[in-house]
């Protein structure tokens, strides 16, 4: 099957073809777990979906495997990977095509000019606000913004004063903002959807880390404590319970 000489082309047959396009597809280059999760957050809660390369050639294979719409490179001050990733895709005619966007790390500066010679589309300094990154893949890709069919713009997680805003990535206990990182926000959101289930470090494990990623029990107690600690001081009527050799549960408020 021949590859779309634009990303934009799959998405538009779709749309004449009258059926329900496919959620466009981001291969995110990072070696850094925590930047990988809390971009693919930010992706799936717009209406993307993701995939992580750690090189060049796992990079090289995402794009023969998979279509891809859009590339987004993790540019650290010791690797020169991202270069090197964003001139092979421009050099290939199935990928030349594809919007590659570098997001570069404090102290990187000096990629700038590597980048542009290897052909980058866009690249911002990190950090940058989630929005800048979303509006710059819609804008590339011509997709319109969320909302603009009409559609909910993203919704609320509640219970009790506990709320979670997920196009946001925002959490707030009694109208107080908490402040989690990525992988906190996401074992948060798993115990919000169901408060009062009690959840094993198994099923924690598979919703917040990437599959190709081993974590131990420990682990995940690290992280919980770290959930309470914040809950603890914003809304301390959250309270997340220990289940002895079962796991963790979001307890439901009285009434």
């Amino acid at each position: 099957m021949p590859w779309p000489a634009h990303p934009t082309e799959a998405v538009e047959a779709d749309l004449l073809l009258g059926v329900a396009p496919m959620k466009p597809l981001v291969l995110i280059c990072s070696q850094d777990a925590e930047l990988y999760l809390f971009l693919s957050h930010i992706l799936g809660v717009d209406g993307f979906t993701s995939e992580p390369a750690g090189g060049v050639k796992e990079a090289i294979a995402a794009a023969d495997e998979r279509e891809l719409q859009a590339v987004v490179l993790d540019c650290g001050p010791a690797s020169a990977t991202g270069s090197k990733i964003c001139a092979t895709f421009k050099s290939e005619p199935r990928t030349g095509g594809l919007p590659v966007i570098a997001l570069i790390a404090p102290g990187a500066e000096n990629q700038h000019l590597d980048l542009l010679k290897a052909g980058i589309d866009e690249s911002f300094v990190r950090p940058i606000a989630p929005a800048t990154l979303l509006d710059c893949l819609r804008t590339k890709l011509a997709l319109p913004k969320p909302g603009s069919n009409g559609a909910e713009n993203g919704s609320w997680l509640c219970c009790g004063g506990l709320e979670m805003k997920l196009d946001a990535y925002r959490v707030r206990g009694n109208g107080h903002d908490i402040h989690l990182g990525p992988l906190e926000f996401n074992l948060l959101r798993h115990l919000l959807e169901a408060p009062g289930k009690v959840f094993s470090r198994d099923e924690l494990i598979d919703a917040a880390w990437p599959n190709n990623i081993h974590i131990g029990a420990r682990t995940v107690d690290v992280h919980i404590s770290r959930i309470r600690k914040a809950l603890k001081a914003a809304s301390p009527d959250s309270v997340i319970r220990t289940v002895r050799s079962a796991g963790y549960s979001l307890e439901k408020p009285d009434g």
